[in-house]
Formats: C-alpha cells, sequence, structure tokens
C-alpha cells in the first residue's frame, strides 16, 4: 500500500473531502495539520513546488495536488493504481 500524506487545516472543506475519499477507499493515510505552525506550512509549500492552498496531499512522496485533483485521478481509474504502490 502507498504512503499517503496530506496537509491539512481544521475548517477546509476540501481536505474533509480528500480525506473521505480516502477513508471510502480504505487508505491510511498521514495528516499533517499546519493550521498553526507556520514552519510546518513552509515545509508543505516547498514540497508541493510553491503552492499555499490546503489539502497538498502526496503518494509515495509525489506531489498530487489538492482535492481537485485527487478527484480526477479516481474519475479517471488511476488513483486505485497509485494507491496499491508499495510506500
Amino acid at each position: 500500500m502507498a504512503k499517503v500524506e496530506i496537509y491539512t487545516t481544521q475548517f477546509c472543506p476540501f481536505c474533509v473531502r480528500a480525506k473521505s475519499l480516502l477513508t471510502q477507499k480504505g487508505v491510511a493515510f498521514e495528516e499533517i495539520d499546519v493550521g498553526g505552525d507556520p514552519e510546518l506550512r513552509e515545509r508543505m509549500v516547498e514540497r508541493a513546488g510553491g503552492r499555499r492552498t490546503v489539502p497538498e496531499i502526496f503518494i509515495n512522496g509525489r506531489i498530487i495536488g489538492g482535492y481537485d485533483e485527487l478527484k480526477a485521478l479516481d474519475d479517471a481509474r488511476q488513483l486505485d493504481r497509485l494507491l496499491a504502490q508499495p510506500g
């Protein structure tokens, strides 16, 4: 199973949607709340290539993007393949 990391904030509706989609698929993920930690948020921005919005989702260390990109991968039937790769 892939290693999934999701950077979030507490009151982010797109974060909730992304976590819900991953949970429906039975995927374990590490949630990293950057809401109250400017240093952690800056680390997220660096890893995400300058993207400042949440969620930022990584699968096996590779940036996927936010909820819209995650959902697009699922709609294109590509997400399950990524999640099946060993982490």
